[in-house]
């Protein structure tokens, strides 16, 4: 089952989807795990070629609560996208979070964030500020935000904004508050401080976010004394896995990760019990 609903921050709203997990006959009446997906730049909860419709369904069919949302500006939600800025999306997922934490019906012990480029940036950087994420699968995540998107929009168009206060790109004015808010941040730095378990993928032909990135991503997770990190990389699939076979690939991945982190989490219950 699926239900849209509002999500209410800071006078904005939010549009977004929440899915229904299957609940087989043994787990009836248990609380099942969540999963919050929070999309990338320009985005919205549907994703490129639905994606994250997709993603979502099997995620649910898996088990899980899945909500994803449209940031401030984007797809059907209030608010302008370019004004904000990065602060403001991370505090728009905390806002998600509190959302599912407020339903009776999840293990709020296990709530992962499932971030897309931008949105995987969002997702690490969330994270590491609210110890209610449990654990992180960042899709194609940008790396270094300010030079990032800039060179996305282009240097040109980041000079107008400068200078003139604005810039169009896809149709969304970028003011120079968005450019200062990702400039603020450095998900690679922050990497250290989240302690949960990781999931990295990403494709051989990425030309937006190099798959670089995931590899020096897990190289910093690797240093922390507590918390796992898996990575997967797709070949030759782009940025938006924008193939079927890709698709499948890359929702694959994930919900078996998924499964096999839940029975990690699972057995070190049970063993420290």
């Amino acid at each position: 089952m699926e239900k849209t609903i509002v999500l209410r921050h800071e006078g904005l709203e939010l549009a977004a989807t929440l899915h229904y997990p299957r609940i087989d006959d043994e787990r009836h009446g248990c609380k099942a795990p969540a999963v919050i997906i929070c999309h990338g730049f320009v985005g919205s909860r549907i994703g490129v070629d639905r994606l994250f419709v997709k993603t979502a369904r099997a995620l649910s069919e898996a088990g899980y609560y899945v909500l994803r949302f449209d940031y401030a500006g984007c797809g059907e939600s209030t608010g302008d996208y370019g004004a904000l800025g990065l602060d403001s999306m991370i505090n728009q997922t905390r806002t998600a979070l509190d959302y599912l934490h407020d339903m009776d019906c999840v293990d709020v012990s296990r709530i992962t964030l499932l971030g897309h480029s931008l949105g995987g940036a969002t997702a690490l950087l969330t994270a590491v500020k609210d110890k209610r994420v449990r654990s992180l699968i960042l899709w194609s995540a940008v790396g270094y935000p300010f030079n990032d998107i800039v060179r996305i929009i282009g240097r040109e168009g980041y000079d107008e904004a400068i200078e003139k206060g604005g810039t169009d790109y896809a149709g969304y004015t970028f003011q120079p508050a968005f450019f200062e808010s990702l400039s603020e941040h450095q998900p690679f730095e922050a990497a250290r401080r989240f302690s949960g378990d990781v999931l990295l993928l990403h494709g051989t032909s990425d030309d937006v976010i190099p798959a670089d990135y995931s590899f020096l991503l897990q190289k910093v997770f690797w240093t922390r004394q507590e918390g796992s990190c898996d990575k997967e990389i797709i070949f030759q699939a782009d940025h938006t896995y924008s193939t079927r076979r890709h698709q499948e690939e890359a929702i694959q991945h994930t919900v078996e990760w998924l499964a096999r982190h839940q029975k990690r989490q699972q057995e070190w219950h049970h063993w420290s019990i």
